[in-house]
Order: structure tokens, then C-alpha cells, then sequence
């Protein structure tokens, strides 16, 4: 029904000319396009607009099965005759939007959400069926959706969270809540929200018109709630029956404010702590207050309010736990005090000040503590820590250095021993009695080797050896004059030959290892007169070496060792004699050094020719020696006899017997390669090569017609029966090349090739095919090979 009623309006609405212009005073207008004269006589043209409609309206959300009637189209050159024909155009149509073309009538086929889109803008076209001719221009018009209420209001968020601090006013903002409703918001109460709380009473309230979240009651305390959970509701049409609702929920937290004093939990009982043997600053208790708030408004600061517990403790902030912390301020000793009472005073860190002048409590609290003393086994203590003794550098071993004393602090005073570290004193140099606490000297002193001796003394308790104290004893030894001064470096002093007598030549000084009091006072003398030099002592350590004659030559003396005795002035006098060395030297005009060596005064004697004369000679001698090694080595070049391996015919003949030594002569006869033509006298060496003990050419002992072998035999009972030979093996070798050798051949094979293609001559010179067939191995008692 409530269909039908807007949709009569809205064919009211359509059928309105609402685009005719307004008529003036004493014209009449001609809706159809007609022409009207004045009353001037002039004739009036108006510029008809054919369309009689500017805009449709249509409700969203149709509910019916037939397409829903938009509206009509009509056009003053429609004579209802039937010619005309309508043509609509834009976004939807076909789809969306369906027109009569006959009749102008325009439907909506589907259902049509405003919130999609709330208007629709199409184009229309008259033409004339017959001539396809246009008879209206093309004109825009609007299809607008009107809202109605489907949708509910809906927040931003599911869950919103807020604080407001305890304590506050009524009317405290808290947090603002807003809604939006998708529905048209000019048109109807379908989009008038109005806000209400569901849950929340009575602590707070909304606004209905903006839903802002205000406190309700006054002095809502952290302490007994701090949060709570708030239910919004916003619902349209203005709140009315019938409208559509969503809902939130805000969770609301209260801060803390500092409205709570802190407080100790037994105020008025004393707090008991034990403390036995505590160093300075260690903690002994704790103590603790409570505080309702949290955060910065909890932190705490505790002191001590009396005299008595301020000198002997303090107190300080445990900023992690809130608690506070009692430490020794002093030493805490039993025999002297045993117990201490005093009062603690806990306050809030940052106070606020609205709350210092409230009705409640003040912002502190106090609380008794006592600290009971007790009696604990306490090391043995030092009467000084460190010890510092001296002690003369002369001290002999056995002498007395100095005594330590520590006693034990309980009420028993146990007996002491006392003992030294010998991991700090490494060299053993210190000895201590361990019941007086006296240190001797094991070894003598040398403060020269070491100025400082830092010990550890032990003390322990007898009774309880567990209980033990250490303190150092810093031993200072003294210094004692027995080092005699020495030349503070080495010098390299020379005298010129043409010196004048009383000149300068060197200034020395002195060092002494010794650390007088006064400081270092050295004298300087000669141990005898001496009649080329003087010394001068220039008072300030120092002294001067000076010339007491003129003229030096090197010739007679070219060195100088002059005496010097050097003393100190403590006590005793310590001297020492230091020799200086001087060379005698050449100088120049100005005194400057040249020469000090006596071999130039050798060179000097030769002329500038004679020198140029030696050098000649020596450079044709070593010319001379470069010729004779090249003809050497040209003479020692030999051509081989032969070339290929191959070539080399030669009957190697093994034999293998070992004897029984030296006087086994049974073992193997020697005799089979004796030659008696060779002679006796040539007595050679088994362990020397021949060449090297004959260098001269030896005649050949071989008769005409004997072979190489027959030599051979020679050589080796010419070995075997020299007595000047080792009795062991040696090396022998055995070459001989003779001239005008007629053996065609040196091995016992004849040769295969034709008598004139190969060349026998193997005895003319030395090389190396007839030294691979003589050279071998003799041994006196070992075996032989040929």
C-alpha cells in the first residue's frame, strides 16, 4: 500500500510541465508552441520546450514480480496518431531500464539498491516513424532512488578502549563513540542517529546526540575498580519504535593517581635483623612498604630518622623491588655494640599535590628496625696495613729488617703465627719469626740489584688455621757507597802530531751506580806525572784532558795510555782508575783528523810511479797465468777413439773367489796374469791413479805381436806385490795406450764386418772405449773382475 501511495505522487509529479517558464504580466503563454502579439503590436516567439518532465523518482528495493513503472515520456509533436517513436539512452538501459517506444512508458526490471547508487542518468530521442526524421532534440533527465530504511547504524570499531584518570570530576570526558548509517541522510529520519548506554550505569553516560562518554560518579577509586566495560548503542529514526540499532563496547580503564599513602604492614612491631661479620657497605636487610598505587606513583624513598642508626648504617631505594635496602655505613663490632635500634621513614617519591591536604593519612609512614650484633671467628688483624721498613744495603745475612704484629679481635684472642708468602719473595732474602713477627735478612742487600722488596706476611690463627690475614711489608733498601765511580762511556780520544802544547783533547765525565743523599761529587787525577798529558777537574764532574808539550809522531808512539782516578765524596771513598787511550794522529792546519794508522806511513814512502809499475806488473802476471790454464786445457782435449757404444769389442772375464786375508794364498793363483816382462822397479800405489804418479810417457814393456792382455797381467802383479800398498782394497786403474798396435781387434769376437769398414787402431790414443776395457776394481782379498 505504501507502494502505491508514492507511486501516485509520482505520476502527479510527472505529469507537471515543471520545466514551463513563468508567464509575465499581460503575455500569454502557448504551451504548444503558438504565437502571441502584444498589446504594442508586436508579435512574442517563445522557444517551446517539448519534454514535459526533468527528473523521476523511484523507490529502492522493490519488492512486487512485475517490472516497476518508472514513468511516462511525452512529447507535444505526439498527435497520437501513432507515427512517433521514442528512443531512450544511457546507463542501463536494456538491462536496467525498458521504454515503450510508442506509448513512452518506462519500467524497471530489477530492484534498485540507493546505496549502490542513488541516481540514474538517461538521454531521450523523439522520431518520426516514416521518416525516420528526429523531431525532438536530444534531451538529459534523471532517474533518483528514494531511501528508505535498510540499513542499521554501524561504529568504526567492535572494541574501543579508553582511560580516565581515578578520582575525577562528574562530566569527565572520557572517549567520544561515532556511528554512520548508509542511509540518505536528507531525506526522512532514516539516517537520524541517536546514541543511549545499555551497560555502564551509573559510573558513566553518553551523549545522545554525539556519543561522547562523560564519568557519572564522583571519586572512582583505582584501588577498588579499575576497569569497566561500557555498552553504546546507536539507533536511527531519530530513536523511535521501528528504527534500526548497532552496538559497541568500550572498555574503560582507570589510571592511577597518587592517592595512596605507603604503608608499613607492622608499623608499630621493630623489624629484627642479624648481622655477624659484615664489611663496609654490605646489605644486612631489607625492609619493605606498601604502596595501593602503581608505576611513578608507587616508587618510594626510605631514610633514617635517628642519629644512632645514621652514623653506624644507611638505607637506599631498591628502584626494581621497591624495598629498602640496609647497608653498614660503619665497622660493626660485637665487643663494642651489640644491638642498634633505630626508626625508618618511608615516602612517596613524586606527591601530588592535590591529595597532600586531603582529609586522608600524610604521605609517609615509619616503622621501628633493631639490628642484633652477633659474635662471629674474625681474622687476625694487623696493627698497620701496609708495613714500610728500611734497611742499609750492607746488612749481612741473620741481620735484623723489622717486626709485624696482628692480633685476633674476638673476645678468645687466640694466639698467633706468622709466615711469609714465598710466592713473593721468590729469592728467599727474608726470614720471619712466627711467633714475635720479627724479619730477618737470609741473604746480603744489593740496592743496586733492587731498590724495592715487596713481601706478603701471613697471619693465621693456631687454633683455627682457616682463619688468616695478609698484609704487604714494602722493605726499602738504603743505599750505602760501595760502588767506585767509572768513565761514563768509552772514549776514542787522539792527539794531532802538530799539537801545541795545553791544547784540549778530551773531555770526559763519570757515573756512579751509588744514590748519594747530597748528590754525585767526583774528583779527577792522574796517578803519576806524566809528561805528555795533564788533567784540569772543572768542579761540575767533569774534567779536561790537555796536551804538556807540543809535537807527537807516530813513528815513535802512535799510542798513548793515560791513567785517570776518579773518587767520590761519601763515605767511605770509593775510587776507581779508568785507563784513557790515545792515539796519535794526522791532522790538518785547522786540527781536524786524517790519518791514524801507522801502515800509511808505509805507503807513503813510494812514488806515485812506483805504485803504477806494480800494478802493470801484476795485471801481464795474471794475463801470463789466463794463457797457460787455456793451452792446458786445450792439450787435455782429446778426440775419442771411438763413437758408439756398440763399437767397443771387448772379453770381459769374471772372477769370483773370496780368500781368507791376507795370508791365505791358497784361495786364488795370482800367477795366471802375472807377466814377468814387466818390471819390478815401477812399484805403484793401489789406491792412486797411475796417471797422477806418472805423468811422463813410459815406454812400452809389450814385445811386438802382444796384446793388451799381457799388459794387463803386468800391472796387476805389479800391484799385488808392492809393499807400500794399503791392507785394504783400493782402486787401480789400468790404461796403457800403445803406438802402432797391430791387434785387429781388442775382444776375443771376430768381427762380422768386412776387413777395411771398421777401424781397430784402439791403442793410439787415450779415450774412453780402452779405459771401459782396462779400468777395473782390484781388491787385495776381495773378489776381482778384468
Amino acid at each position: 500500500m505504501i507502494t502505491n501511495h508514492f507511486l501516485g505522487l509520482l505520476m502527479l509529479s510527472i505529469l507537471q510541465p515543471i520545466n514551463a517558464l513563468p508567464v509575465a504580466p499581460g503575455n500569454t503563454v502557448n504551451l504548444l508552441g503558438t504565437s502571441q502579439e502584444k498589446d504594442d503590436g508586436r508579435i512574442l516567439q517563445r522557444s517551446k520546450r517539448g519534454w514535459m518532465w526533468n527528473q523521476f523518482f523511484l523507490l529502492e528495493e522493490y519488492t512486487g514480480n512485475d517490472n516497476q513503472y518508472v514513468g511516462k515520456l511525452h512529447s507535444n509533436m505526439d498527435r497520437g496518431d501513432g507515427n512517433v517513436k521514442y528512443i531512450l539512452t544511457g546507463e542501463g538501459v536494456g538491462s536496467l531500464f525498458l521504454i515503450d517506444e510508442n506509448s513512452g512508458d518506462i519500467h524497471a526490471t530489477k530492484r534498485l539498491d540507493r546505496e549502490e547508487r542513488a541516481i540514474y542518468t538517461l538521454h531521450a530521442t523523439v522520431v518520426d516513424k516514416r521518416t525516420n526524421e528526429t523531431l525532438e532534440a536530444d534531451t538529459e533527465f534523471n532517474i533518483k532512488i528514494h531511501d528508505i530504511n535498510d540499513n542499521e547504524p554501524k561504529f568504526s570499531k567492535d572494541l574501543y578502549f579508553a582511560s580516565v584518570p581515578e578520582m575525577s570530576d562528574v562530566g569527565t570526558s572520557v572517549i567520544q563513540v561515532t556511528a554512520t548509517d548508509a542511509d540518505d541522510q536528507t531525506y526522512g529520519n532514516s539516517a537520524k542517529l541517536v546514541y543511549s548506554i545499555l551497560q555502564g550505569q551509573p559510573y558513566f553516560s553518553v551523549d545522545s546526540d554525539n556519543g561522547t562518554i562523560r564519568t557519572a560518579l564522583p571519586n572512582m577509586d583505582r584501588e577498588t575498580k579499575e576497569n569497566y566495560q561500557v555498552v553504546i548503542q546507536a539507533k536511527d529514526m531519530a530513536g523511535q519504535m521501528g528504527g534500526l540499532s548497532g552496538t559497541t563496547t568500550v572498555s574503560i580503564t582507570l589510571s592511577d593517581e597518587n592517592d595512596s599513602p605507603p604503608r608499613f604492614a607492622n608499623r608499630k612491631r621493630p623489624s629484627l635483623f642479624s648481622s655477624l661479620l659484615i664489611f663496609l657497605g654490605a646489605a644486612i636487610g631489607r625492609i619493605k612498604a606498601n604502596d595501593a598505587d602503581v608505576g611513578r606513583n608507587a616508587e618510594m624513598q626510605y631514610s633514617i630518622v635517628d642519629r644512632d642508626g645514621q652514623d653506624m648504617f644507611t638505607i637506599i631505594s631498591d628502584q626494581n623491588t621497591q624495598e629498602g635496602v640496609i647497608r653498614v655505613k660503619k665497622q660493626l663490632d660485637y665487643e663494642k655494640q651489640r644491638t642498634y635500634s633505630f626508626k625508618v621513614e618511608v615516602t612517596n617519591t613524586y606527591l601530588d599535590p592535590r591529595f597532600m591536604y586531603s582529609p586522608n593519612p600524610p604521605f609517609k609512614d615509619d616503622a621501628m628496625v633493631r639490628v642484633t650484633i652477633e659474635d662471629v671467628d674474625e681474622p687476625p688483624v694487623f696493627s698497620r696495613n701496609p708495613y714500610i721498613i728500611e734497611v742499609h744495603e750492607d746488612t749481612a745475612a741473620g741481620s735484623f729488617v723489622g717486626v709485624v704484629s696482628a692480633r685476633d679481635p674476638d673476645a678468645d684472642n687466640n694466639s698467633v703465627k706468622y709466615s711469609i708468602d714465598r710466592h713473593t719473595d721468590l729469592e728467599r732474602l727474608f726470614n720471619i719469626d712466627s711467633v714475635n713477627g720479627t724479619i730477618t735478612t737470609l741473604k746480603g742487600l744489593d740496592r743496586e740489584m733492587s731498590k724495592w722488596h715487596n713481601i706478603s706476611v701471613v697471619a693465621t690463627e693456631i687454633s683455627n688455621p682457616r682463619q688468616t690475614t695478609r698484609v704487604p711489608v714494602f722493605i726499602k733498601v738504603l743505599d750505602v757507597n760501595d760502588n767506585a765511580p767509572e768513565f761514563a762511556m768509552y772514549y776514542e780520544t787522539f792527539v794531532c802530531e802538530n799539537v801545541q802544547s795545553g791544547q784540549l783533547i778530551q773531555t770526559i765525565s763519570a757515573v756512579d751506580t751509588d744514590e748519594p743523599l747530597v748528590g754525585h761529587k767526583f774528583v779527577f787525577s792522574i796517578s803519576s806525572s806524566n809528561p805528555n798529558f795533564t788533567i784540569v777537574d772543572n768542579e761540575d764532574n767533569t774534567a779536561r784532558i790537555l796536551t804538556r808539550r807540543a809535537g807527537f809522531s807516530r813513528r815513535e808512539m802512535n799510542t798513548y795510555l793515560l791513567p785517570v782516578v776518579i773518587s767520590d765524596n761519601d763515605y767511605p771513598i770509593q775510587s776507581s782508575t779508568s785507563t784513557l787511550t790515545v792515539n796519535v794522529c794526522a791532522c790538518d792546519s785547522r786540527g781536524n783528523m786524517q790519518s791514524c794508522n801507522t801502515e800509511a806511513l808505509l805507503s807513503a814512502g813510494l812514488s806515485t810511479g812506483a805504485l803504477v809499475a806494480i800494478l802493470l806488473c801484476v795485471i801481464i802476471l795474471l794475463m801470463i797465468v789466463v794463457l797457460f790454464a787455456a793451452l792446458r786445457r786445450q792439450q787435455r782435449k782429446k778426440e775419442p777413439l771411438i763413437i758408439s757404444k756398440e763399437d767397443v769389442r771387448d772379453n770381459v772375464v769374471s772372477y769370483n773367489d773370496e780368500g781368507g786375508g791376507e795370508e791365505d794364498t791358497q784361495a786364488f793363483d795370482i800367477g795366471t796374469l802375472r807377466n814377468p816382462e814387466v818390471m819390478d822397479a815401477n812399484k805403484l800405489r793401489r789406491d792412486i791413479i797411475p796417471e797422477m804418479l806418472f805423468p811422463f810417457q813410459r815406454t812400452s814393456p809389450i814385445k811386438d805381436n802382444a796384446d793388451v792382455r799381457e799388459f794387463i797381467h803386468g800391472r796387476l802383479h805389479e800391484n799385488d806385490s808392492d809393499p807400500t800398498a794399503p791392507p785394504y782394497d783400493s782402486l787401480a786403474t789400468y790404461a796403457y795406450e800403445g803406438s802402432g798396435s797391430l791387434a785387429e781387434s781388442l775382444s776375443s769376437l771376430e768381427s762380422g764386418c768386412v776387413e777395411g769398414d771398421q777401424e781397430y787402431d784402439y791403442l793410439s790414443n787415450w779415450g774412453p772405449p780402452f779405459k771401459k776395457l782396462a779400468d777395473m776394481y782390484i781388491g787385495k782379498d776381495t773378489a776381482r773382475e778384468t
